[in-house]
């Protein structure tokens, strides 16, 4: 018999996740991002927590609030613009942050939900990713506290590849568009994007869904997330869904 893995609330999938845990969230910018469980995490008060993110939110929004109340100790990122939140406590020593390639962050996560526990590319080869010393957190002067140390780089067919070790995370927070009751999760167009891998990566894994369907409503050949990689199960209906940057065409009176 499969598992019915519904939790009542957000609070109540995010209820055990203790000070210190490591977190895989899903979304790109504010696409896709698992608002209602980032929400109860707050309320919830949990802090020391170290989040694997393609980016850390905005001011005010997704794992910018968790930011903002200092709740986060480290994060493993691609892209950290658009908050100055994130911008001040970095270079002011309060925020330890891994810069990570952008393919290499998804792979590290794909990676490490398949089972393996590292790999070779070539991004990065060459440079401070690589080579190490970039800054991963400074002091309260301005110098350098700790630095990325240097990587194993291997030849094959005579190009250079950089070793990357694989991620891991202790829980996975996802937003889904649909979900059953078994975990099986279908994504909706751009917010796919880091989702599946991050709901892949996390040793428990837990998915908001906009609409929950029973067991054997969605087409298999369109499920993007076998429920085997997910643990809890939330109903999260009529989330705000914000526009990062807002872009308008000009009329044709030039206005």
């Amino acid at each position: 018999m499969m598992i019915d893995k519904v939790v009542a609330s957000a609070d109540q999938a995010v209820a055990d996740i203790p000070d210190g845990a490591s977190l895989a969230v899903g979304g790109f910018g504010l696409c896709g991002i698992p608002v209602a469980l980032i929400d109860a995490l707050h309320r919830a008060g949990t802090s020391g927590l170290e989040t694997v993110s393609n980016n850390c939110g905005v001011d005010d929004w997704g794992l910018g609030i968790l930011l903002r109340d200092g709740r986060i100790r480290r994060t493993i990122s691609s892209y950290v613009g658009e908050n100055k939140e994130f911008a001040r406590q970095y270079l002011a020593g309060e925020l330890e942050v891994v810069l990570t390639p952008q393919g290499t962050l998804a792979e590290k996560l794909r990676a490490g939900g398949a089972g393996i526990p590292a790999f070779y590319t070539k991004a990065g080869v060459g440079t401070q990713v690589s080579d190490g010393g970039l800054p991963q957190k400074y002091d309260a002067n301005g110098g350098i506290a700790v630095a990325s140390a240097p990587k194993e780089v291997r030849s094959f067919g005579g190009v250079d590849y950089v070793l990357e070790e694989s991620l891991t995370p202790d829980f996975g927070l996802v937003h889904a568009w649909k979900g059953d009751r078994h975990g099986n999760l279908v994504f909706h167009a751009t917010a796919m994007n880091f989702n599946p891998l991050c709901a892949m990566a996390g040793r428990i894994t837990i998915a908001e869904v906009e609409e929950l369907v029973e067991p054997g409503e969605l087409d298999p050949e369109h499920i993007h997330t076998p429920g085997i990689f997910v643990q809890r199960v939330v109903l999260a209906q009529d989330g705000e869904k914000r526009i990062e940057k807002r872009t308008v065409a000009l009329n044709q009176a030039g206005a």
